[in-house]
């Protein structure tokens, strides 16, 4: 088991070391420097005085990966790729291109990404799991098909219409809870109940289709028939087996929001005034805020790494099998 965890960990040190140097190829090399002076200045004539003084102010002025001037060590250090790259392997964060502390605005913010994002994750997995079993346990019937097609309409339709939906439905005419902000302590639940039922819903139609293509396969299996012939109901057969052997397929679905849980939904924040992670992000692309961008790029590339880990370590706990491989 810690063998098998050892070669994990090994295995993400290139792989994050390769998404630093992808990072800081499409920031740095593709875009310069002075292609991002101008695009923060926002003038159509922006003078080269302007853009030096704005690349000094940054720290943008160095050499990108070596610079020759320097003595010694300072070979490497004084460069823009150790000081605005290697850093973040240390999650030093640095400042933003307006002068904030990046690494504060992430303590601060990643709070009400997860109280958003942690219970929408419970709740889509509960409800999804629970009617896909149930349109398995009641299969080529009218359940069924009604089921079916009932997913595929959902899935058809935008999330923003559920958002816009919900906020005029629930919020404007029922006036259940407020239409948008935040609070702090027990007093944000009230704005979190709507979020989390509208990303928890628009999520069922896939999620249900996806389970139920799961379920249906492994019901379908030698020894699923083999435990229905030795007198084992059908609801035994699919809480006993079959749920139990697609836990390694769960376990890959649910990997793949997990960095939704500290990075926030870029569209849900926003639209709901919450002051998570994702509605940074998008206010950082939009005032053009690189130092912001390229943090959450890697601390993103992180959070993913980190649970395809957590996932490869749940998969040894669900078939110890995969220890050996």
């Amino acid at each position: 088991m810690i063998n098998y965890i050892i070669r994990r960990l090994l295995y993400a040190i290139p792989l994050l070391i390769g998404i630093n140097i992808l990072t800081f190829v499409l920031f740095f090399i593709v875009n310069s420097p002075d292609d991002m002076a101008r695009m923060q200045l926002g003038q159509k004539h922006v003078t080269e005085q302007a853009i030096t003084n704005w690349k000094q102010q940054h720290g943008y002025d160095l050499p990108l990966l070596w610079n020759s001037t320097a003595a010694a060590e300072e070979k490497v250090t004084d460069t823009i790729f150790y000081q605005k790259s290697v850093g973040l392997f240390l999650f030093h964060f640095g400042a933003s291109d307006s002068g904030r502390n990046i690494g504060a605005d992430i303590k601060e913010r990643a709070l009400p990404s997860l109280a958003v994002a942690l219970p929408t994750l419970c709740v889509g997995l509960l409800v999804d799991i629970t009617f896909a079993l149930l349109m398995v346990l009641f299969r080529q019937s009218y359940i069924d098909r009604v089921g079916t097609v009932l997913c595929v309409v959902l899935m058809s339709i935008s999330s923003l219409f559920y958002i816009i939906g919900g906020q005029f439905f629930i919020s404007k005419l029922l006036r259940l809870v407020p239409i948008s902000g935040y609070d702090d302590g027990f007093a944000a639940i009230k704005f979190l109940i709507l979020p989390v039922l509208i990303g928890a819903f628009s999520g069922i139609g896939s999620g249900v289709r996806w389970y139920r293509t799961l379920f249906l396969e492994e019901a379908s299996k030698d020894y699923v028939r083999t435990a229905r012939a030795k007198g084992l109901t059908e609801t035994q057969t699919l809480f006993g087996h079959v749920l139990k052997n697609t836990m390694i397929p769960i376990l890959t679905g649910v990997v793949v929001v997990l960095p939704t849980l500290f990075m926030g939904s870029l569209i849900m924040e926003s639209f709901f005034s919450i002051p998570g992670l994702g509605s940074y992000t998008i206010d950082a692309i939009t005032s053009q805020d690189f130092a912001i961008v390229r943090a959450m790029v890697f601390l993103g590339s992180v959070l993913y790494v980190l649970g395809l880990l957590l996932t490869d370590i749940s998969y040894t706990l669900v078939d110890p099998r995969v220890r050996l491989s």
